[in-house]
């Protein structure tokens, strides 16, 4: 398992997503493999969306990776302290923002989100790595 939090800015979102590269490869899962890249457009994802949207002044934002070799898949938590769920929209075709959540939907074997003691959520997607 990794777990580290992060600062609620793009420096911080960015961050996430180098580390959570590392981890997958200590896993085995090689950088740039078909695998790494879908949970790496997973972490991009959610982690800007923390820090986007999920910005609670002074909260960090949390990143948590757990590996299930023996089910073939990858788990990665977001968390962050802003109770606002996401939600899976119809995006405009000309429209410039909002689909982050179709991307880590077509890539997730399945998401959702669960409410946390506390204030917040957590944006949890499990992904096929074998």
């Amino acid at each position: 398992m990794f777990a580290q939090r992060f600062s609620s800015t793009r420096r911080g979102a960015h961050l996430a997503r180098l580390l959570a590269a590392h981890q997958l490869h200590l896993w085995g899962v090689p950088y740039d493999s078909p695998h790494s890249d879908a949970v790496l457009l997973v972490v991009a994802e959610l982690a800007a969306n923390a820090a986007l949207h999920g910005c609670v002044p002074g909260r960090n934002f949390e990143l948590r990776l757990l590996r299930d070799e023996a089910a073939g898949r990858v788990r990665v938590e977001v968390s962050d302290t802003h109770a606002g769920r996401p939600v899976l929209a119809a995006v405009p075709v000309d429209g410039e923002h909002g689909r982050g959540l179709l991307l880590v939907d077509s890539v997730a074997s399945r998401w959702g989100v669960s409410l946390r003691q506390g204030p917040g959520k957590t944006v949890w997607v499990e992904i096929a790595c074998p």
